[in-house]
């Protein structure tokens, strides 16, 4: 396995029935998704956000935060400098998909190129697409 992380060009489509990479670009060759493998979701860390711990009371080492009370009286904690969600956009969508790249433009066995097992990722972040890594 090659990990890469490096930014492609992708073009969406049906693969078996899914919305899903149709095709991508890598290093200036065209490659065609033969097969889904597989298709999950990775989260960013949304529990390390500083909103998060404003929002339960606790400090940044897990520690209750009382500094929210005052004798009785509790004052409200600004959540403002930190805003809830920033990070959720962190979150990326990954495929799994073997690809092959085709010569000629034929659609045969004799139009195929080389072929291989990738891992593209989508970051809802950022908007980008990863070559993440290729599977030997």
């Amino acid at each position: 396995m090659r990990s890469y992380g490096e930014p492609i060009d992708v073009r969406r489509g049906l693969v078996a029935g899914q919305e899903a990479p149709e095709q991508f670009s890598w290093r200036g060759r065209r490659w065609v998704v033969r097969e889904l493998i597989a298709h999950w979701v990775e989260t960013g860390a949304w529990w390390e956000q500083p909103g998060v711990a404003a929002l339960l009371g606790v400090g940044a080492a897990g520690e209750l935060d009382t500094s929210a009370t005052d004798g009785g009286s509790q004052s409200r904690t600004s959540l403002a400098a930190a805003p809830l969600g920033a990070d959720l956009l962190g979150e990326r969508d990954l495929w799994r998909i073997e690809a092959g790249r085709r010569f000629g433009g034929g659609k045969g066995p004799e139009g195929v190129g080389g072929h291989g097992v990738f891992d593209l990722s989508f970051d809802w972040g950022s908007g980008q697409w990863h070559l993440v890594r290729s599977i030997d």
